[in-house]
């Protein structure tokens, strides 16, 4: 009780999430009684980045920025107009296709939103669009970063939930394209109702042109996932290879990368790793008080008496994370629910941990794009000056069909694990 006051309190004063996981260990420590658990405490800190796994969020973090840098993500947006622009509601197309293409590469949402807000939405404002319309949609599309491999999210859950970090991202491959589709027919009925405006048609040779200009730049996400995919490399490996491929494309074939940016692209790398990984090293703090104090148990036996089956426990958590992930960011949400929910899914119910890790984090994601948090939207109304309450209301069939999407995730675990059985 007096843990769980504590939080509330901290939380509640705006106290990082990290900094109030390691307190609220110290605060449940001096609430047992048990003064010998400080020993531990150092070891349980350092334990939980002591994974191999994890240094490839820095590296996927390095390839977003040199893409940026580098003018990789303008050469796919072109790609994408030159296929599918000319049609009803082309630049919606292009906005979502070109993020699903970026999302396999960068892995972070806000970085995604950030990048393609201030190329796409300028651009569909100029051809007609609502521009608080134009800014959801991208908004809604960074949704794909966190799903699509290589995804952040998915290495930290690996690596608290103990499951090879490969399995992990080739399991969210049929979510994002599951996701992309439904998003696609959400264009093309509002399209239909809105008549949102055609592009212009591209030419054969503007159209060869294109691809011939971007055809290295897709050879990233080619070698990033295939590697994987394959078992030539693991995710670590592969982001390596990738970020190394990342800086002779944007150096030597687009040049655009000046190797005097690196430096910079470096340090905004590392601050936003370091970040990420204190999220980690603190949830392994806050896991091994939460096991010590038998929370999962606790919240078991709660849970078993509402839900009697495995389907009824994933809607049950669909609903909590839901509500978790509008006021939580992902990676912290990820942190204080895995420990308490996974042993319960796995244990109790019989659940696929990998299973579980794609349903829990695209309920994580959806809470980007969900008031009062909604972080996604606060990014696209920074880069745009679109107002993120009226973002969410024109985007709710976005959020209806991503929620129909979970619930068919939730039912169907095969849908998660198609790609690594």
């Amino acid at each position: 009780m007096v843990t769980g006051a504590a939080f509330l309190v901290f939380m509640l004063i705006g106290v990082p999430i990290g900094i109030c996981l390691c307190l609220v260990s110290v605060v449940y420590i001096f609430a047992s009684g048990n003064p010998l658990l400080f020993q531990s405490f150092p070891t349980q800190l350092f334990g939980g980045v002591d994974s191999y796994g994890l240094i490839a969020i820095p590296l996927f973090v390095l390839i977003g920025e040199i893409m940026n840098g580098g003018g990789i993500t303008k050469r796919i947006i072109e790609m994408t107009m030159a296929f599918i622009g000319a049609m009803k509601g082309g630049l919606a197309y292009v906005n979502l296709i070109a993020n699903m293409f970026v999302a396999s590469i960068l892995g972070s949402a806000t970085a995604q939103v950030a990048v393609m807000a201030q190329m796409m939405v300028p651009e569909m404002e100029k051809k007609g669009y609502d521009k608080t319309f134009a800014a959801g949609l991208t908004a809604y599309a960074g949704m794909l970063g966190p799903i699509i491999p290589p995804s952040i999210m998915f290495v930290v859950y690996s690596v608290l939930a103990q499951v090879p970090v490969g399995d992990m991202l080739a399991a969210g491959i049929v979510p994002g394209v599951l996701l992309t589709i439904a998003f696609c027919l959400i264009i093309a009925l509002m399209g239909f109702f809105y008549n949102y405006p055609r592009g212009e048609r591209a030419t054969l040779r503007e159209r060869a042109r294109t691809v011939l200009n971007a055809l290295p730049t897709l050879l990233i996400p080619v070698i990033i996932v295939g590697s994987i995919l394959s078992g030539l490399a693991n995710p670590t490996e592969a982001a390596a290879v990738g970020a190394v491929a990342a800086i002779l494309v944007g150096r030597f074939w687009i040049g655009e990368l000046q190797l005097s940016q690196l430096p910079t692209m470096l340090l905004r790398a590392g601050i936003y790793s370091a970040v990420v990984l204190f999220l980690v090293a603190a949830a392994g703090v806050f896991s091994w008080v939460l096991v010590y104090g038998m929370v999962p148990q606790q919240v078991a036996g709660w849970v078993q008496a509402i839900a009697s089956d495995p389907i009824t426990f994933m809607l049950l958590v669909n609903v909590i994370l839901l509500v978790i992930g509008t006021v939580i960011d992902g990676a912290p949400g990820l942190i204080m629910t895995v420990p308490i929910l996974l042993p319960i899914a796995t244990e109790v119910y019989g659940i696929d941990p990998i299973h579980f890790g794609v349903v829990v984090v695209i309920n994580l994601v959806l809470g980007f794009l969900s008031p009062p948090v909604g972080l996604c939207f606060f990014v696209a109304a920074a880069v745009t000056g679109a107002k993120p309450g009226k973002m969410f209301i024109v985007t709710l069939p976005f959020f209806f069909v991503s929620c129909l999407v979970l619930v068919l995730l939730s039912i169907f675990p095969a849908l998660s694990t198609f790609m690594i059985r």
